[in-house]
């Protein structure tokens, strides 16, 4: 008994030889037919025939209309074709008859014309007629010798009807290609309804390629040769000249130049439409429809209409007239049936946010682009306090010039006409040794930028109260940096002269005048573009809010106009620090710029609030208070970190976490220090404001101050080598003291001799580390003195005293002596 592997080999050789005509190629592979189960063979046989009379039966049933038809057409044709016959023997009997006129030889010669064309399409149709009958019979051939059991018959017959149809394709498809010709180079695209010589029309061309399921693929053909030759080169706003599209009876060419203009591709767009629409069968626009839709509008919309979008009220009427424009050109082409061109009705529709958009776009884009041309040139600006000041502080101004800085309208001619009531009693004292108090800030000298100024103590030798605010904490250098509205270091003063008229005081108190602070700094050439784009953006949206207006296509655009100025503001922040980082001093004009424009925005809030012209809902919209306290808290985050950064520079050159007293080389660290200080000084001094940079310089000095004193501290023994090496830093760190001299301030008019800085106004720990030099250098006697009978008490506790004696003195009954008398007066001054 044969295998069930053999017999699947047997009929697989007999079905492959069935349907294919092969044979294996090695006979002795196939197992004798006697010996092999035949019954696999016939089944696959059986499944195979059966197969091909359904894909048979199936080709019959979708080609059985046509056939019909086919046949049908033919008849009619040879009914034609017998009575052209006929018509022609009798133009030729006509022809020949000699009382024939010339007009009537004339209208024969054009019937026999016609005729003849008649004839040759009547031939050719008759040609695909009969090719589409022999695939009908093929295929009626096909489906017979698939009943009768001949597999590799029928096969072959199906191949030749496949052969036949496809010939027909191919009569089609030259057909076409004379119907529609196009030069891409000379701007030609030329449609034919039919040609000479040809055989079928564009209709009927389109009814074939229907028949096939072609008529997407021709179509999209269609309108690639299309664009290429007319659609592309026009809308191309990249070519140097633009030519105008022009039409005659069968071409559509690219003819002179014309304006780039919108109305004028328009206008353009709508011959190009028309042509196709009077040229095409409906059901070829409406399949050609989609195609050119689905690229022609996004490319009109993108390349045409959003660049022409103003981004200001400026371009309004003419966007108006735009949207006209869209809105026929969308009528026309329904009118003319096109679909699928709803996202250019959206467009229109959308006009009004697309113009609200294109502000934005347009705002943002020029941010961007002054923040990426640099800072620019600077510009002084001035800084206006008004305060309201008493009897007692006009005439300490008076007394130290400050009142320069008043205005001259409110207070006279000068201080002292003022306060006529007060001749009486005398000029005020003349400072002495003047004692650093609470930093103002006074008008500019015609030599510096800002004046800093204190409020000083009588010269009377009495003891004052020193109370140092002026400077910011480590912790918040940017908090106060500006110092403004800061309270007063009171100094009091008993002399005699004073306590006489001492009871006329509260009645004079009660008088007071407005006195007008004013400081000098610069800022970038930033803040003012970004200040004027916002004020021009409130001006449009305050117009387009005027109910009645001339503008009603955006008046729904209002609150949008007025929210774009917190997304520039927004934009500003965001990208500002990266690029006033890449300049010196960047980080300083960032601060100085932020805040003006908080200033200059309250400013605009107030005058924008007393304008008449402008409706409530415009006054309303406008809220500038968050946008005003988040840029001052802005810049005061600039000032902070620039501020860290420039302490944490410091403290690496003072050798990091390593005590200095552990350097072999602390002079050079603490050299270099003082240069980085200094360096910083010099940079920042033509930026900032006198008392900003004060506060900034003391806050550095202050920091350098409290990295002595902590590595002094914790030493547990000073030889007499290491304090006078430690005396020796502190004085090199004192040299700090020529930046907060009263000339270099703009306290005194000009350099004295004598003049005393005013460092410890800004640097809290500053006299700490003075006294702490004293200290160093002194014997046990002297520190004694120092604490009990001077002010090392008010800078200094007592066991940091105690234990700067025990680590610098040798333990004796003198040491231990001087120590009980420190601890037995905890707060000798107070006492």
């Amino acid at each position: 008994m044969a295998s069930a592997t053999d017999s699947q080999r047997l009929s697989k050789a007999i079905v492959s030889f069935c349907l294919q005509g092969s044979f294996p190629e090695d006979i002795s592979k196939i197992p004798p037919v006697s010996g092999t189960d035949l019954n696999p063979t016939i089944e696959a046989l059986a499944s195979s025939k059966n197969q091909l009379e359904a894909d048979i039966q199936t080709i019959n049933q979708e080609t059985l209309g046509n056939v019909s038809s086919w046949v049908s057409n033919t008849k009619k044709l040879q009914d034609d074709m017998i009575r052209s016959k006929s018509m022609a023997n009798d133009i030729l009997w006509q022809a020949e008859a000699p009382q024939a006129s010339g007009q009537a030889v004339q209208d024969a010669e054009a019937k026999a014309d016609f005729l003849c064309r008649e004839v040759q399409y009547a031939q050719q149709l008759h040609e695909v007629l009969a090719s589409l009958c022999r695939i009908s019979r093929l295929l009626s051939d096909v489906e017979r010798a698939n009943e009768e059991g001949r597999a590799l018959e029928s096969l072959r017959l199906l191949e030749q009807a496949w052969d036949a149809l496809n010939n027909v394709g191919a009569l089609f498809d030259r057909q076409w290609k004379s119907l529609i010709s196009f030069d891409v180079e000379a701007g030609k695209f030329a449609v034919y309804s039919i040609v000479d010589g040809g055989t079928i029309s564009l209709d009927q061309a389109a009814m074939g390629f229907k028949a096939f399921k072609e008529m997407d693929e021709r179509m999209e053909q269609f309108w690639r040769s299309l664009d290429a030759a007319i659609i592309t080169p026009r809308m191309d706003k990249s070519k140097t000249a633009l030519q105008a599209i022009e039409t005659e009876a069968d071409e559509l060419r690219l003819g002179d130049e014309t304006p780039e203009s919108i109305d004028a591709l328009v206008s353009d767009m709508r011959r190009v439409f028309t042509f196709l629409a009077e040229k095409l069968s409906p059901d070829l626009l409406k399949s050609l429809s989609g195609i050119v839709m689905a690229e022609f509008v996004p490319k009109f919309i993108q390349q045409w209409l959003n660049p022409a979008v103003p981004s200001s009220l400026a371009g309004l009427p003419g966007f108006e007239e735009m949207i006209r424009l869209v809105d026929g050109f969308c009528t026309f082409l329904t009118d003319k049936g096109y679909t699928d061109f709803d996202e250019l009705k959206d467009w229109a529709t959308k006009a009004p946010t697309i113009w609200l958009d294109k502000c934005r776009e347009s705002a943002l884009s020029e941010v961007r682009t002054r923040l990426t041309q640099g800072l620019g040139a600077s510009k002084m600006v001035e800084k206006v306090e008004r305060q309201m000041v008493s009897l007692t502080e006009g005439k300490e101004l008076a007394t130290t010039g400050a009142g320069a800085a008043a205005d001259k309208d409110d207070w006279g001619a000068d201080w002292g006409d003022a306060w006529d009531d007060d001749a009486d009693e005398g000029p005020v004292p003349q400072e002495s040794s003047p004692r650093p108090a609470e930093t103002r800030t006074g008008q500019k000298s015609e030599d510096d930028g800002a004046d800093a100024w204190g409020w000083d103590e009588d010269a009377t030798g009495q003891t004052a109260t020193v109370k140092s605010e002026a400077t910011a904490q480590a912790e918040d250098d940017s908090a106060e940096a500006w110092g403004w509205g800061e309270e007063d270091a009171g100094v009091k003063s008993t002399t005699a002269g004073e306590e006489t008229g001492a009871a006329s005081v509260p009645r004079r108190e009660r008088k007071t005048r407005e006195l007008v602070l004013r400081e000098t700094y610069h800022i970038s050439s930033m803040p003012e573009p970004v200040l004027e784009l916002i004020s021009a953006i409130f001006e449009d949206a305050a117009t387009v809010t005027k109910e009645g207006g001339e503008h009603e296509l955006v008046a729904s655009t209002g609150p949008g106009l007025f929210s774009i100025p917190t997304l520039v503001l927004a934009l500003y922040r965001a990208m500002a620090p990266h690029y006033y980082s890449l300049d010196a001093g960047g980080n300083m004009f960032l601060y100085n710029d932020a805040m003006y424009m908080a200033e200059k925005l309250g400013s605009i809030s107030t005058a924008w609030r007393q304008r008449e012209d402008l409706t409530l809902r415009a006054r309303s919209m406008l809220r500038l208070e968050g946008e005003m306290e988040t840029l001052r808290s802005f810049a005061n985050r600039s000032y902070g970190n620039e501020m860290n950064v420039q302490k944490t520079v410091l403290q690496d050159l003072l050798g990091g976490t390593q005590s200095l007293m552990q350097q072999e080389d602390m002079e050079a660290a603490v050299a270099s220090g003082t240069a980085w200080i200094r360096t910083l000084a010099s940079t920042w001094e033509p930026i900032l404001a006198r008392s900003v940079w004060s506060q900034a310089m003391g806050s550095l000095a202050d920091s350098l101050a409290r990295r002595l004193l902590m590595d002094v501290l914790d030493m547990s023994s000073i030889g007499q080598e290491e304090a006078y090496r430690i005396a020796k830093l502190i004085a090199s760190a004192s040299e700090l003291d020529d930046l907060f001299l009263p000339s270099k301030l703009g306290v005194a008019a000009e350099a004295k001799a004598d003049e005393i800085p005013t460092t410890a106004q800004y640097a809290p720990h500053w006299l700490r580390l003075q006294y702490l030099g004293e200290v160093l250098q002194s014997n046990l006697n002297e520190v004694r003195y120092l604490w009990c009978e001077s002010e090392l008490s008010l800078y200094f506790s007592a066991d940091e005293v105690v234990d700067l004696i025990e680590a610098s003195f040798e333990d004796n009954a003198r040491t231990r002596e001087t120590i009980r008398e420190i601890r037995a007066k905890p707060q000798p001054v107070a006492g």
